[in-house]
């Protein structure tokens, strides 16, 4: 578990929670996650054939955008946009003398790790991974980085070095395991930092990573990451800064190091790409519940680095806005990561469809995506206590038109408008069902409607047949058919509407059972023509499901 506020009067209680790892710590290998989940099926691609481009008009945009902000002397004592503003300047190379005057005039304000009431001052790794990014990237180069600027970067502005790799969080005496990107940002910028100087010449074994142990820790806990998936995943706003702190590693590190970070990138990559379609992604999420209330379908942080690589590739008509994540496209942009072709192939390119299950461990919630070859629908996921910090979403119907909000698309959950009370996991393949209504965008007319049966014609051959009440939704998609003769199917075989609370027949295909009041650690599907299906998301695989994709020409 992870507690980012700890009252004092807590502390004694997590010595128990956390008795299990204790013993781990003292007494063997260090985990960062106590859990073991199964690989699946589904292998994550790793493969790289496709030409990228040298440069990119998109990334010089972002660069221009970034550079033109002010810096106040203010910003110079907290976290922000500080380090990303210099960064593009250098991207640039506009206002050097500028960029090393300031970087000599900043201060080490903080500490690293997580901020709380004892720790008021922490999150200075968040600056000191882009600080990271700019000594190497520019470091070798004394017509941008000037000499003094280089050693007061060195010397005090990088201020993590060694060989102790922080767990906890800072002044929780050593109870609390620390955050995913913290985690990486601190021990990331550590490592990096000792590379550095071990490259220049500097022979102290305090700074050889192999000998002082951080490779090895840091291999290890990259390695959790790629096969038991990620505790904060898709997290807004964390994922961005774990990104970032990978893609540093990806692109400066040793080979080991650089290779396990990348596969940790090209795993959320292929995670997001099953999850999403023509950059809608709106999956459930692990912190912060104040981000509950963000409704954009196609400008979260991920969907940034997404946008920044693809301006590289021969791809060019996708939504380029980025929002207020263009701090995060800057990373995306100037780095030399590049996905795998498949990730690049299956944002676009659905095939024939699949159906995907994404397991995320004990206590988590599961990703569900079913696609055709002109929709998807994502699940929303659910979440497991308040402890959990997970926020479920709605069940989401993409399809290949121009909309970026919630409230454009076909969506449903419930009970009830608390996502605390969901559970939205009940999607299975062409088929959602959740506790409450579905959800129409304004303007979208129904072809036919029948009581609380309605059937919608979308784009590219897509027909969408759904009923609606206010404790149940369900959504049945059909390609390639006309929405009022698939219509009339649908209603031939379920007559009964109180059937209709536990099961869907398909035209010519499965019966489906199912419960949209399951409890939180169960499926909402039960079986399928009669068939039990596994419920039992927490011992689901980290990627199982079926896909038949074959590269576009």
């Amino acid at each position: 578990m992870y507690y980012l506020a700890i009252p004092l009067g807590i502390l004694s209680l997590l010595i128990v929670l956390n008795n299990k790892q204790l013993k781990s710590w003292a007494f063997g290998p260090i985990k960062y996650r106590n859990v073991e989940v199964a690989t699946g099926n589904m292998p994550v691609p790793h493969d790289r054939t496709l030409a990228w481009k040298e440069e990119s008009a998109f990334a010089d945009s972002i660069y221009s955008i970034l550079a033109k902000m002010p810096i106040t002397e203010e910003m110079l004592l907290k976290k922000g946009n500080t380090a990303r503003v210099l960064l593009a300047r250098l991207m640039l190379k506009q206002h050097v003398d500028e960029v090393n005057e300031i970087i000599q005039k900043m201060t080490v304000w903080g500490n690293c790790g997580s901020s709380w009431p004892l720790n008021p001052k922490g999150d200075y790794d968040f600056p000191l991974t882009i600080l990271t990014t700019i000594l190497w990237k520019f470091g070798d180069d004394p017509a941008v980085i000037y000499p003094d600027t280089k050693d007061h970067l060195v010397d005090v502005l990088l201020s993590e070095d060694g060989g102790r790799f922080s767990y906890t969080v800072p002044r929780t005496l050593g109870l609390v395991m620390e955050t995913e990107n913290h985690l990486l940002m601190t021990e990331g910028s550590r490592y990096l930092k000792n590379r550095w100087l071990r490259l220049e010449g500097n022979t102290d074994s305090r700074y050889d990573n192999v000998q002082n142990g951080m490779e090895e820790k840091l291999l290890s806990l990259l390695d959790e990451m790629k096969t038991n998936g990620l505790y904060e995943f898709n997290s807004i706003p964390y994922l961005g800064y774990t990104i970032t702190a990978l893609l540093n590693l990806e692109a400066f590190a040793s080979d080991k190091v650089r290779q396990s970070a990348r596969d940790v990138l090209d795993y959320i990559n292929w995670s997001y790409a099953l999850n999403s379609l023509h950059l809608k992604h709106f999956p459930p999420m692990r912190r912060r519940y104040e981000k509950a209330s963000i409704e954009e379908l196609t400008t979260d942080y991920h969907a940034a680095f997404v946008k920044s690589w693809l301006s590289y590739s021969q791809i060019e008509d996708y939504d380029k806005n980025v929002g207020v994540a263009i701090r995060h496209a800057v990373m995306g942009a100037c780095m030399p990561y590049r996905p795998s072709d498949l990730f690049v192939e299956v944002l676009f390119n659905k095939g024939e469809g699949y159906f995907v299950r994404q397991g995320h461990g004990p206590e988590a919630s599961p990703e569900i995506s079913s696609a055709g070859k002109n929709f998807l629908i994502s699940a929303g996921g659910v979440n497991r206590g308040r402890s959990s910090q997970i926020v479920a979403r709605p069940i989401c119907l993409f399809i290949k038109d121009n909309a970026d909000h919630l409230s454009e698309i076909i969506h449903l959950s419930g009970p009830g408008e608390d996502f605390m009370d969901w559970n939205n996991t009940g999607v299975y393949e062409d088929f959602a069902c959740a506790a409450g209504p579905v959800s129409v965008p304004k303007g979208m007319d129904a072809v036919v409607k029948e009581g609380n049966w309605s059937s919608f014609s979308g784009a590219n051959g897509v027909s969408i047949v759904m009923y609606s009440s206010d404790s149940l939704g369900v959504i049945a998609v059909f390609e390639d058919v006309e929405a009022s003769a698939i219509f009339e199917e649908v209603l031939n075989n379920n007559p009964d509407s109180g059937r209709l609370n536990t099961q869907f027949q398909f035209p010519g295909g499965p019966l489906l059972t199912y419960d949209v009041n399951a409890e939180k650690d169960q499926w909402v599907l039960v079986a399928e023509d009669g068939q039990k299906l596994n419920r039992d998301f927490d011992s689901w695989p980290l990627i199982e499901g079926d896909l038949a994709i074959e590269k576009s020409p």
